[in-house]
C-alpha cells in the first residue's frame, strides 16, 4: 500500500493512509486476530456477517426499484 506526501503534509498522509486501511479492512482483521476464536464462533460469525450482507443488498435493491423508501438522511 502506497500512500504519496505532498508538500511534507505527513498528517494529511497518514490520514490517508489510514483511510485505506479501514477501507481493506486491516484493523478489523487485527482486532479479530488479536484473541483466538474458536471454530465454531467463526463460523457463526461469519454466517451473521453474510446474512447482514444479503439483507443490505435486498434493502438496497428494494430502494432502487421503489419497493421502500431510502432512509431520511439520504439522498
Amino acid at each position: 500500500m502506497q500512500v504519496v506526501v505532498r508538500d511534507n503534509n505527513v498528517d494529511q498522509a497518514l490520514k490517508a493512509l489510514k483511510k485505506k486501511l479501514q477501507r481493506e479492512g486491516v484493523f478489523r482483521e487485527m482486532k479479530l486476530r488479536n484473541y483466538y476464536e474458536k471454530p465454531s464462533e467463526k463460523r457463526a460469525r461469519q454466517k451473521a456477517e453474510a446474512v447482514r450482507r444479503a439483507r443490505k443488498l435486498a434493502r438496497k435493491k428494494a430502494q432502487r426499484e421503489g419497493l421502500i423508501a431510502a432512509p431520511a438522511g439520504r439522498r
